[in-house]
């Protein structure tokens, strides 16, 4: 099965090291046919100046010897000198010899030793022969390509070094429009800056923008929806909210009217959260929103607005610790954070049950930890209540699953932390909100 993932830059090494290595081969072949041809030039001189020497002596017959033992280099050479009229020169034991010949020339011949060039020239009724072997010649033109083919090989390693860091940094913007596409979260859409990257990834990066540009179009679309309908829907169930407490203070046994209220109720509190998480969504995108402010009192003002739900329940809802701190981000948002997790705590508290509220700081932090004697949750579902729609004791209170969704999101979008735990103190659940003093603009990208 072919491998679909694979490195880039390991496939671009491998190719050039192995294109250096047929180079190499084929620059080693190139540089022995070369040098093997220079030699025979050269050597060939030297064998017709050989024999032109020797027509300048008297001619008397001289016979080689030639020792299958010995290795012979490239100055040596084998001369021979035999009369036409000795014909017993021809059967010599080396085997050496060309037959009669009517021109001076190069020949090349097969022996019991191999293959042999010879010069031959005719001086009346001499021969004169200058023979070599080509096992010689070919071995001095290797020596030659080899001497030449090692600075290469010496130089290679240094060059296939240099290949991978400059295939490294040639391929630098990749591993750049991928870290600045993995530093993006879900709702970061603005354009790349094409101007950054080279013009073979600038038609990319192009399609990555009008992609953004998509996905922005659709998630505006669906959190205006949301708004539209959470908006269009809540005069009319406020209004059949309304009606229906009316009808129950005329027929308060009527069991048929309750679970309709309940159900207005719920409906109700759905449309409202909604209408929440749309604000959440424009104020998160909004640069401008961000203001000083002092966290204690954003907690203390959620307090109050929910003192009287806490009363109806006769829940004892206060501060334990309660410091000033101040802030700069989404003071809006900050607010819709701790207000849910307050009022989630209220629904699940029992009656005659109690809310601890602390806020305080540490370093680049400020914390605001609300604690209750409610039942709780097991650590297992600690992520679970996070995710929408979500709910675990829904048989105890009207809700729609989507307040610690919301406040998860907002958290995230501040760049900060909600741990949920188990209340030393009371017993219930523990909701710490961990957020960063200063709000970085970068983090609303």
């Amino acid at each position: 099965m072919k491998n679909k993932h694979y490195s880039l830059k390991k496939r671009l090494i491998g190719y050039t090291s192995i294109f250096s290595i047929i180079l190499g081969c084929i620059f080693v072949f190139t540089a022995y046919k070369i040098s093997l041809g220079e030699i025979n030039e050269i050597l060939d001189s030297q064998m017709e100046y050989l024999a032109e020497r020797i027509t300048h002596h008297d001619l008397h017959p001289i016979q080689s010897k030639f020792d299958k033992a010995r290795h012979y280099h490239e100055e040596d050479m084998f001369v021979d000198v035999w009369a036409y009229e000795d014909k017993n020169y021809l059967y010599h034991e080396n085997h050496l010899l060309v037959p009669p010949v009517s021109k001076a020339g190069f020949y090349r011949q097969k022996t019991t030793h191999g293959v042999w060039y010879a010069y031959v020239m005719p001086v009346g009724n001499y021969q004169i022969q200058v023979s070599q072997q080509e096992k010689v010649r070919q071995v001095l033109a290797l020596e030659l390509a080899g001497s030449m083919f090692i600075p290469y090989l010496l130089i290679m390693p240094f060059a296939i070094f240099g290949l991978i860091l400059i295939i490294g940094r040639t391929l630098r913007p990749l591993e750049d429009l991928k870290n600045e596409l993995t530093q993006r979260d879900s709702n970061s859409l603005t354009p790349l800056d094409n101007q950054q990257y080279p013009v073979e990834l600038r038609a990319t990066t192009t399609e990555i923008n009008h992609l953004f540009e998509r996905i922005s179009d659709s998630q505006q679309e669906q959190k205006q929806f949301i708004a539209d309908a959470a908006h269009e829907l809540r005069t009319p169930i406020t209004a059949l909210n309304l009606q229906t407490k009316i009808l129950l203070s005329q027929f308060p046994e009527e069991e048929n009217l309750q679970n309709l209220s309940k159900g207005l109720a719920r409906m109700q509190h759905l449309v409202s959260q909604l209408l929440s998480l749309a604000k959440q969504d424009a104020s998160l995108n909004q640069i401008d929103s961000i203001s000083k402010f002092k966290l204690n009192n954003v907690a203390l003002n959620c307090v109050e607005q929910l003192m009287n739900l806490a009363m109806q329940k006769d829940i004892d809802l206060g501060f334990v610790r309660n410091e000033e701190i101040e802030m700069q981000s989404i003071e809006a948002t900050v607010h819709s954070i701790v207000f849910n997790i307050i009022d989630n705590a209220i629904k699940y508290t029992p009656c005659s049950g109690m809310i601890n509220i602390s806020v305080y700081d540490d370093d680049n932090f400020g914390y605001v930890l609300i604690e209750d004697s409610g039942p709780g949750l097991e650590p297992e579902e600690y992520d679970k209540v996070l995710k929408r729609f979500y709910r675990v004791h829904h048989h105890l209170e009207v809700g729609s699953g989507l307040g610690l969704s919301i406040v998860q999101k907002a958290i995230q979008h501040l760049n900060g932390e909600l741990v949920l735990s188990k209340s030393a103190e009371l017993g219930g659940l523990s909701a710490l909100v961990k957020l960063p003093k200063i709000l970085l603009i970068k983090t609303l990208d």
